[in-house]
């Protein structure tokens, strides 16, 4: 196979695997009764180690704050996510994920996170080390074309 033809092949396994991505959230979303706004912001107060201010979550989902707040009460609803106060600031409320959004990342993330380490273990060291390289190639790009959408807006 060609340099070319296997540039396509990587770029068509590449929208593929997102296609993939995209199904799991789906599922994921519709297995948590939540719409996939809520899962973004359910995996941000998961991915974290401290709770997020509502102005955090705002930046970090491209929300307004009014937007973020029906978010955050959703989550609320749902025994997700939880107001507490900031411990050095009284006036300033964060948010954070509770234990049930503990117990629900390991029901539903932590078996993804299993059979990729096993489908990953077969790999040596070094070809580890090129697709972690080539992981951070392909969201350096997806992260500037996405800028450059957003840029090219009226």
């Amino acid at each position: 196979m060609s340099k070319d033809e296997l540039v396509r092949e990587v770029a068509t396994s590449l929208r593929l695997l997102q296609q993939s991505f995209d199904a799991f959230d789906e599922a994921a979303a519709t297995a948590l009764k939540l719409n996939r706004t809520d899962l973004r912001a359910l995996d941000l107060l998961l991915a974290g180690s401290t709770p997020l201010s509502a102005g955090q979550l705002s930046a970090a989902l491209k929300l307004s704050p009014a937007a973020t707040t029906t978010v955050i009460d959703r989550l609320e609803r749902a025994r997700l996510a939880g107001r507490i106060q900031d411990p050095h600031n009284r006036r300033r409320i964060l948010v954070a994920a509770t234990d049930t959004a503990r117990e629900v990342e390991q029901d539903v993330y932590a078996p993804v996170g299993v059979a990729g380490a096993k489908a990953l273990a077969g790999y040596t060291t070094e070809q580890l080390a090129i697709i972690l390289d080539f992981l951070r190639v392909a969201r350096h790009v997806q992260e500037e074309q996405a800028t450059r959408l957003t840029s090219a807006r009226p």
